[in-house]
């Protein structure tokens, strides 16, 4: 495939501005689409071979909405297809409707998912946000997030297949949302030079974050057998992930791309909707993914680590807190982190703030009847906080079919499909745990795994409540661990926002493994030699395999 390319010509794009037709009043700018095929893409162990030619009937009658002036887009992942987008602007009343769908295809573990999203943003003729609608669907169950904006006050509804819930947020300021970014530009008049800041809210992770936009000079953007098109260079800062846009006088987004290999180009209808992904991106995802450290000893069972010394370069890379490298089982020293075996942690002076990790949350449904209830069965009979603790641990590991998924990881929706990855596993966790009064939230970061740290979530449970001392305790639903081992290196805490704020790390992170303390009589394995063969086990050790994230032991 040629790929299309771009050509600084300010004198050249002047004239041409004069022979090309004003391009249909459309605007895409798909972040939260992007983000969450980044993070699909960060998650994923295989991608093999599949196509999609998207002419299905419910598939038509999805996109008969769109009309001959809508702009269709292909995205590319290192060069080959793997979705499209479809957008296009309608007059509604004082304002406009700015209407967008996307489509995502993948074989992942040898399962296809093919996940599919929606978003409606009303705004007003200064194209500032009223109301938007938007929903994934990976193909388990539609998840839809309403919200309407009165001044600061932002009203939002979550919708899943096992019911509905409401909230309230009074915001800083009233937010844009990533569709009607360019065309605020266009509004007001691209000019070089010029700095806009705003704030933005993604629907996929229901935030809040400010946004930077630098306009840069008029380039022209050639594809192949598409003639030349003028539009303005523009740079977009968010959550710390910078993309790059052009952007014509009318608003429109002709080609975007972002720093981890995902790009996305106008194309016809027919083009854009023929999908193909080959076995070249399965290993570069693979390559993406993992951040193999540099060590003089191997680790063949994560679960013998005692003590873990990393240095760990790159973290400036993303805008998360660095305060949550420290506490817990580590502990940094500059670019070193020391991990260690969550077995030796004891109780420390109580958190004051743990009783707010009992509260529900959008996707965090403990209030959830249906949850309660399959809490209370899960620990009948269990005294104790640790032991209650543990018995979730095992339950949601043994209740879910383990699959990598492209959703919004609601713990109504896991329960109700009994199906996920890591993210899923923990929301279940965290869910269950508050709801029978155990503290709970969602650490981000790396495991280690077959010689390489990937991206992964898990639950922190507060634990070992008495005289005025507690414990927050990493536990792994998703690999069975109980704790978590030593090699779980956290890097933030929270959900999808603070998944997407540690994008930026992809392809910049670097780790030395500075030292390893292993379980006593265990034999280190040194890179380069030959093992010693201890002849047969007299017992066999099974083995569990399990695969998530990027999480396969």
């Amino acid at each position: 495939m040629v790929q299309p390319t771009v050509q600084s010509s300010d004198n050249l794009c002047r004239d041409m501005c004069s022979l090309v037709k004003p391009l249909p009043r459309a605007v895409t700018r798909p972040v939260s689409f992007l983000i969450l095929v980044a993070w699909v893409a960060v998650m994923a162990l295989l991608l093999r071979r599949s196509y999609l030619e998207a002419s299905s009937a419910s598939l038509a009658t999805d996109l008969a909405r769109y009309g001959s002036a809508a702009v269709w887009r292909g995205i590319y992942y290192r060069g080959e297809k793997i979705g499209f987008t479809v957008s296009q602007t309608l007059p509604e009343g004082d304002g406009f409707e700015l209407q967008e769908d996307g489509r995502l295809q993948m074989a992942l573990l040898g399962a296809t998912t093919a996940a599919t999203i929606r978003t409606d943003a009303h705004v007003d003729r200064a194209f500032a946000l009223r109301a938007f609608e938007f929903s994934l669907d990976p193909g388990t169950g539609k998840v839809e997030v309403r919200g309407r904006i009165d001044g600061r006050r932002l009203s939002l509804e979550v919708r899943t297949a096992s019911g509905a819930r409401a909230e309230e947020r009074l915001l800083d300021e009233p937010p844009a949302l990533s569709q009607n970014l360019s065309r605020r530009l266009a509004d007001g008049g691209l000019a070089t030079g010029a700095r806009h800041q705003w704030t933005m809210f993604d629907p996929a992770t229901l935030r809040n974050s400010p946004v930077v936009v630098d306009v840069g000079r008029r380039e022209l953007v050639r594809g192949a057998g598409v003639a030349p098109i003028p539009a303005f260079r523009v740079e977009m800062t968010f959550a710390g992930l910078r993309t790059t846009s052009w952007v014509t006088d009318t608003g429109e987004v002709v080609r975007e791309e972002s720093p981890l290999g995902l790009i996305t180009i106008r194309e016809s209808p027919q083009s854009a909707r023929t999908m193909a992904v080959s076995n070249r991106i399965r290993e570069d995802l693979l390559q993406t993914a993992a951040v193999v450290p540099r060590m003089s000893t191997r680790i063949d069972e994560p679960r013998d680590v005692r003590r873990l010394r990393l240095r760990v370069r790159g973290l400036e890379a993303a805008a998360f807190p660095r305060g949550d490298l420290d506490g817990g089982a580590q502990r940094t020293d500059g670019d070193v982190v020391e991990l260690i075996d969550p077995r030796q942690m004891t109780a420390e002076r109580a958190d004051p703030d743990a009783s707010r990790y009992l509260a529900a949350e959008p996707f965090i449904e403990s209030d959830a009847p249906e949850i309660r209830a399959e809490a209370d069965a899960a620990v009948r009979g269990i005294e104790g906080d640790r032991a209650r603790a543990e018995r979730l641990t095992r339950y949601v590991n043994a209740l879910l079919d383990k699959k990598p998924t492209v959703s919004l990881p609601s713990a109504r929706e896991v329960l109700r499909t009994k199906v996920g990855d890591c993210n899923e596993h923990t929301a279940l966790y965290v869910a269950m745990a508050r709801a029978v009064g155990l503290p709970a939230r969602i650490a981000v970061g790396l495991v280690f795994v077959h010689g390489a740290f990937y991206y992964h979530a898990w639950p922190e449970v507060y634990v070992d409540r008495a005289a005025g001392r507690g414990l927050w305790l990493p536990v792994d639903p998703t690999l069975n661990q109980f704790p978590a081992d030593a090699t779980h290196l956290r890097l933030t805490r929270g959900g999808l926002d603070k998944q997407a704020a540690i994008l930026p790390l992809i392809g910049h992170l670097a780790i030395d493994v500075v030292s390893v303390d292993l379980e006593p009589n265990r034999t280190p394995i040194l890179v380069g030699r030959q093992p010693v063969d201890l002849g047969a086990l007299t017992v066999p050790i099974p083995r569990r395999e399990s695969s998530c994230c990027a999480c396969r032991r």
